[in-house]
C-alpha cells in the first residue's frame, strides 16, 4: 500500500505540472490517463490488461460503439474507462459511458475521467443499468490519504467485484444518511426533538407547545455538540458487538405480580408506558392510558377497557415485538421502514422502548380508533384485530 501511495503522490504532482499542456483528448490520454492505469496495475503496454477502442455495441440500437479502454483481469473485462480532454466537463459525457456499460452486462464498473477528475459508476439501482450518479469521485489535484486508499480498490491485483460493490453500497448509504442527518441537525423536527428529550430524561410533558419551545434549544445543543466533536476530534473506535443498554429503574427492576409469579413487569415495559403517556399527553389525559401485564404480553389500554387496547408489547423475545390495535396501512409501513425499524407480519420489531417515539403517528391513529365509540358498537367481526372479548 505504501508503494502504491508513493506512486499516486508522484502522479498527482505530474498531473499538476502537465495538465496545462494537455489541450486535446489524445494528449490527455497519453500524459495523464494511461500513467494512472499503469499505477493501478493495468499496464497500457499489455493487451491482456488494457484494450483500446473496445467494442460495446448496443444490439439493435446503435452499432460501432467503442469505449476508449476496457480493463481486463484473468481474461475477462472488468471495467470500462471513457477518456476526455482535461478541459472537458465530465457531466456532459456520462450518458455516453452509460451506453457502453448497459450494452455489456459482464462489466459492472465503469469510470469517466479527464485525467484530473475520476468518477466511478456501477449498477446499484437497476441491474445492468449504470447509475446516474457515481459512487466514488476523486480529484487528483486535491487527493488526500483516504482517497488514495479508496483508489486501491481498483488495483488489478486487488480487483474483487463483490468488495467494490460493497464499497459502492457503503458510499451510497453514507451519502443518504449524511443528507438525512444534515436535515435533522439544521431543522430538527418534532420526532427528533422528542427523541432527544426522552434520552435526556427530561420530565416535562412532551406537548406540542413544549416541543416548539425546545426546537431552538435543540438546535443550539446540536451546534454545541458538533463544535465539541470538531475540537476533540471525530475519530471513533471501531464498532464492537453492540449491547442493548439496560434501562435504570428506581423501583428495584422487575415487578412480580404477587397473585401470579409468571407475570413479570420489566423496567422496559414500564418505560414504554411512560413514553407513550408523554407522547399522547395533550391528545388525552395521562390517566386515560392504563397498562396491564399478562403472562403473554404487556398492553396499554384506553380508559382501562380491555377491548380498547392501544398496543401490545412482547418484550420477553430475543427481538421484542410491538403490535397496534389498528391494521397497518401502506403509509404506516412506509413510516416504519423509514424509521429504520423492521416489520414482522403485523408486528414491529422494537429493539428498545424509546423506539416507540419513531412510531408516534401510528400511535396517534391507534388512540383515535380507541376514542371513537362507533368502532365498538359494531359486530364482533368488525372489532380491531385481535381485540379482547
Amino acid at each position: 500500500m505504501e508503494a502504491f501511495k508513493a506512486r499516486i503522490t508522484r502522479h498527482v504532482q505530474h498531473v499538476s505540472d502537465s495538465s496545462a499542456h494537455c489541450a486535446t483528448e489524445e494528449t490527455t490520454k497519453q500524459a495523464l490517463i494511461l500513467p494512472m492505469l499503469d499505477i493501478l496495475g493495468f499496464s497500457p503496454f499489455d493487451p491482456t490488461k488494457v484494450k483500446a477502442e473496445y467494442s460495446a455495441d448496443l444490439n439493435g440500437i446503435k452499432a460501432g460503439e467503442r469505449v476508449d479502454y476496457a480493463l481486463f483481469v484473468d481474461g475477462s473485462p472488468v471495467m470500462f474507462i471513457e477518456a476526455k480532454a482535461c478541459k472537458e466537463r465530465l457531466s456532459n459525457h456520462a450518458s455516453q459511458l452509460a451506453r457502453y456499460f448497459n450494452a455489456t452486462p459482464e462489466v459492472k464498473i465503469s469510470a469517466i475521467t479527464n485525467g484530473i477528475e475520476w468518477r466511478f459508476f456501477t449498477d446499484l439501482n437497476t441491474n445492468n443499468i449504470m447509475d446516474s450518479s457515481p459512487f466514488f469521485a476523486v480529484n487528483l489535484t486535491s487527493l488526500n490519504d483516504a482517497d488514495a486508499e479508496k483508489l486501491a480498490n481498483f488495483r488489478a491485483d486487488q480487483f474483487q467485484l463483490d468488495r467494490i460493490k460493497t464499497f459502492a453500497e457503503e458510499r451510497l448509504y453514507v451519502e443518504s444518511f449524511t443528507a438525512v442527518i444534515n436535515k435533522f441537525l439544521r431543522e430538527p423536527d418534532y420526532e427528533f426533538i422528542k427523541f432527544v428529550a426522552v434520552r435526556a430524561n427530561l420530565t416535562p410533558k412532551l406537548t406540542a407547545k413544549f416541543l416548539e419551545t425546545m426546537a431552538p434549544i435543540v438546535r443550539q445543543a446540536v451546534a454545541a455538540a458538533i463544535s465539541g466533536m470538531v475540537v476533540s476530534g471525530l475519530s471513533v473506535p471501531a464498532p464492537q458487538a453492540q449491547q442493548q443498554p439496560e434501562i435504570t429503574d428506581n423501583n428495584d427492576g422487575d415487578w412480580i405480580n404477587p397473585d401470579n409469579e409468571k407475570i413479570v413487569t420489566t423496567p422496559e415495559e414500564r418505560k414504554l408506558a411512560e413514553i407513550v403517556k408523554e407522547i399522547l399527553d395533550g391528545k388525552t389525559d395521562k390517566d386515560d392510558i392504563v397498562w396491564k401485564d399478562t403472562e403473554s404480553y404487556f398492553t396499554l389500554l384506553y380508559q382501562g377497557k380491555v377491548n380498547r387496547w392501544l398496543l401490545r408489547y412482547h418484550g420477553s423475545r430475543k427481538k421484542p415485538l410491538l403490535s397496534f390495535c389498528i391494521e397497518l396501512t401502506a403509509q404506516h409501513r412506509e413510516t416504519i421502514e423509514k424509521s429504520g425499524l423492521a416489520i414482522n407480519g403485523s408486528n414491529i420489531i422494537l429493539p428498545k422502548p424509546t423506539d416507540i417515539m419513531k412510531l408516534s403517528l401510528i400511535l396517534f391513529d391507534s388512540l383515535s380508533y380507541c376514542q371513537n365509540d362507533e368502532n365498538f358498537r359494531v359486530k364482533k367481526k368488525d372489532h380491531p384485530p385481535n381485540a379482547d372479548a
